[in-house]
């Protein structure tokens, strides 16, 4: 008989992106990105929070709810190996998991405290998806949890920038500026599915309430189409 142990969601992400495309493949790779942690009601206590503002980084404990499956699969196809390759799903970081539970480390910017939401985190590095239900937070400790001499397998490189990114300055333009730096971020780490590089292709995704689409060709990504979710077809 397989145990089962309940699970409270605590508190919901806010982020710009709408849905998963786009979304960097690891939490930490573009630092401008910016998001909220909204607590659920139950939890709205600054008590619980006491201490928190001392440390600079998170570990946020959350659910692949857009992943959901009643079975599993013992290997997966990673990015990084280009979806060609299985490895092991324990070896991964794969959604399709037994569990569906993520682990990502972000930095503190802040806490806010409005008066209709009680306090309310803002964090900055996050690879999660707008309403995604977080079960726990914990505080990231550097003596404990950065191990240098650890091997990082087949992930071991950096998955840095990968692309120069082109944003024609008429788009640019029409674009919020705050978010600017941050959709430049997200565009440089390569958001297309890893067997898909056809330069002929446009590519879109949401992001910030706009959509933006895309071109990429060799280590060039243009954009050629960025308007407000509102005015898209």
């Amino acid at each position: 008989m397989t145990e089962m142990f309940p699970m409270r969601v605590i508190a919901r992400v806010h982020s710009d992106f709408s849905s998963k495309f786009g979304i960097p493949r690891q939490s930490g790779l573009v630092n401008a990105l910016e998001a909220t942690v909204v607590f659920e009601p139950a939890y709205r206590n600054s008590d619980a929070l006491r201490g928190l503002e001392d440390f600079s980084h998170l570990w946020l404990v959350w659910v692949f709810d857009q992943a959901v499956r009643e079975t599993w699969s013992p290997t997966v196809r990673p990015p990084r190996l280009g979806g060609n390759a299985r490895m092991g799903v324990f070896a991964t970081r794969s959604p399709f998991r037994p569990n569906p539970i993520a682990l990502s480390a972000v930095g503190l910017a802040g806490i806010d405290y409005p008066a209709d939401l009680g306090p309310v985190l803002r964090i900055r590095g996050a690879d999660l998806m707008d309403g995604t239900p977080i079960l726990d937070i914990k505080p990231y400790i550097p003596y404990a949890d950065c191990i240098p001499q650890a091997r990082g397998g087949f992930a071991a490189d950096p998955a840095g920038a990968k692309l120069t990114v082109r944003i024609p300055p008429e788009l640019a333009g029409a674009f919020p500026p705050e978010r600017l730096e941050a959709l430049r971020g997200v565009l440089a780490q390569d958001p297309r599915p890893q067997y898909q590089h056809n330069p002929e292709r446009v590519y879109g995704f949401a992001f910030a309430g706009y959509e933006i689409r895309f071109r990429v060709e060799g280590d060039t990504l243009t954009v050629v189409e960025l308007r407000a979710a509102e005015e898209a077809p």
